[in-house]
């Protein structure tokens, strides 16, 4: 009876362990790249279809269209990352994919003010987009991980400029955001900052008697949305609280009576209809 002695070496040689380990090797590199193309793939799928329902873009033609993908330069940004700075030269107009932008404007105090956010499909740029050398008057900063596709004034000009109906729908989004810088700034003047408070949460979650809703924003990201402290803020929720228009616990918020922020944000009417 023989009996078989084990080398090491000979079974290695015998079985080609090297070759495995690099067909393994090269399997495992395959599989990585095959997920990687499938994960670029569904984004630019997802970023076709947000070029195709954009009020601008989506008036584009085939080719132009492909033409705007091509150029569209794909960025991504973590958390508290900037785009852009207050007064940076920045010739750019953006659309965000995934994430939220806000444009945000520092006080020389140290005060921050949230005058708007960017969520997929949303449209954004850089005043020097429109003007030369113009400084962009707010801060462009990823509230959360973010990915967006910019384009360079001179590369989009050309199809602006040749697609009449694209620089329309431009300057209609234009006006509207002027209407809505109009309405910022009425409501720092002219409403205290009670009635901003209840307008922000009646805005952001649409709220009826009953709901509960995660505290998402901390006391310093609400009063930067309405251009306050965040030692207001909290005197005012609990001033809200006592009166019975919400109850508030460390992760939520539940909505008792929302009508009554109605009546100190003067939306009563839109409340109940």
């Amino acid at each position: 009876m023989q009996h078989h002695v084990f080398h090491p070496l000979r079974t290695i040689a015998r079985y080609n362990v090297p070759g495995i380990i690099h067909l393994l090797c090269g399997h495992l590199l395959t599989k990585g790249a095959m997920e990687q193309t499938m994960k670029t793939k569904v984004s630019n799928d997802k970023f076709t279809l947000l070029l195709e329902q954009n009020e601008i873009f989506g008036c584009a033609d085939g080719h132009q269209r492909g033409l705007i993908l091509e150029l569209a330069n794909r960025q991504s940004f973590s958390k508290g990352e900037f785009i852009a700075h207050l007064g940076d030269t920045w010739p750019y107009l953006f659309m965000v994919e995934e994430g939220e932008i806000n444009a945000v404007i520092d006080s020389e105090e140290g005060r921050s003010f949230i005058a708007a956010t960017f969520g997929p499909g949303d449209v954004f740029w850089g005043l020097a987009f429109f003007q030369d050398d113009a400084p962009t008057p707010v801060a462009l900063e990823a509230m959360q991980k973010s990915l967006i596709h910019l384009w360079n004034r001179d590369n989009l000009l050309p199809i602006l400029l040749s697609n009449g109906q694209m620089s329309w729908e431009l300057n209609r989004l234009l006006v509207h955001r002027m209407l809505m810088a109009r309405r910022i700034v009425e409501e720092l003047a002219f409403q205290p900052v009670t009635s901003r408070l209840a307008r922000l949460l009646l805005d952001q979650f649409k709220p009826k008697a009953g709901d509960q809703v995660l505290r998402e924003s901390t006391l310093d990201e609400m009063a930067a949305r309405i251009g306050s402290t965040r030692e207001m803020v909290c005197r005012i929720l609990y001033k809200f609280s006592e009166e019975g228009a919400i109850q508030i616990n460390r992760t939520e918020f539940t909505f008792t009576e929302p009508e009554l922020l109605a009546k100190h944000a003067h939306l009563e009417a839109s409340i109940k209809s």
